[in-house]
């Protein structure tokens, strides 16, 4: 098969373009820029780089058409964001592609109300991104349904693996939490630590696009949870990393409105996008319709991140 990855040098990328290659298909990565990929593999040199600026040539009209010109039997899109976007591809793309998987977000969902969250739960979601990528789902599904359009949607968690800081237990980005607990100074966290998050390793989200293409008959039409098989708490995240380190969690615990006060506004802005979502989502659907297996429990995949970001420097 060939195969058109946009975005393919990514998180998931970096795991899925070359487990594709090595799949036997003929791979096309569509980039912005020549960037390298999180981590070395071989499979790389038989990649083909298409450079093309995605935002400029969607401004022009050109890059659906441009998409379509490289006749490829299946496209994979790691890096769509917005409605439009999509829309474009669809009309391009009807009628021409076998198949075509669209990477979307647990964010689709907002909070949940029953956990674990399946698919077929009402969409509530909140906040510019996953409202967009909520709309971009239905406009594949519809697609899908009423047109035979062969959309398949594989929604991650929080994406981690070794290259880049993982969403930590405070519930944002910064890495010195982790030095925190691994030295046993205190953290503190929001209300209880009771709220959740739900990691998945990115070899895991590479895994299910595999798994949906070789299951085309039973993923066409459908969207998926591809997460790990348990969300953690923020309390448990927090006592899991420090006995990593040999400690117990030195933790306190402030509610929301005085917490926030004590990180950066990027920090609180993250943080309360993650606990208002505490998403804990099922992985049913995927395991029984596209064999979905993910190899990484959450603490495990974080545990790769947390040893790449301490590994000592040269």
């Amino acid at each position: 098969m060939k195969i058109i990855v946009i975005g393919g040098s990514g998180h998931i990328g970096t795991y899925l373009t070359p487990a594709l290659v090595e799949a036997g298909h003929q791979v096309l990565n569509i980039t912005r820029a020549q960037r390298q990929p999180y981590q070395p593999h071989g499979a790389w040199r038989w990649v083909e780089t298409v450079t093309l600026d995605r935002a400029a040539a969607e401004a022009s009209g050109e890059f659906a058409p441009k998409v379509r010109a490289l006749n490829p039997d299946i496209v994979i899109d790691l890096i769509c964001y917005l409605p439009e976007s999509a829309r474009q591809l669809i009309d391009a793309l009807q009628g021409a592609v076998q198949h075509f998987l669209h990477c979307g977000t647990i964010w689709v969902h907002g909070p949940g109300i029953e956990p674990p969250i399946t698919e077929e739960q009402p969409r509530k979601p909140f906040g510019e991104y996953g409202c967009r990528k909520a709309a971009i789902e239905a406009d594949l599904l519809r697609a899908a349904r009423l047109n035979g359009f062969p959309a398949t949607i594989l929604h991650p968690g929080h994406i981690v693996g070794p290259g880049w800081a993982p969403l930590n237990p405070a519930g944002h980005f910064n890495p010195k939490v982790f030095d925190d607990l691994a030295e046993g100074r205190e953290l503190l966290l929001p209300n209880l630590g009771l709220e959740t998050v739900h990691h998945v390793h990115a070899a895991d989200v590479a895994q299910s696009f595999l798994c949906a293409i070789a299951n085309r008959s039973t993923a066409i039409g459908e969207s998926f949870h591809v997460v790990s098989p348990a969300a953690v708490t923020l309390y448990g995240y927090a006592h899991t990393v420090a006995g990593w380190f040999g400690r117990e969690a030195n933790l306190r615990f402030l509610p929301w409105d005085e917490w926030k006060t004590t990180v950066t506004p990027k920090e609180a802005a993250a943080t309360w996008d993650h606990i208002a979502h505490s998403p804990n989502c099922s992985i049913r659907k995927a395991e029984r319709l596209i064999g979905y297996r993910p190899r990484y429990r959450s603490m495990e995949a974080v545990r790769e991140a947390v040893d790449w970001l301490r590994r000592p420097t040269a």
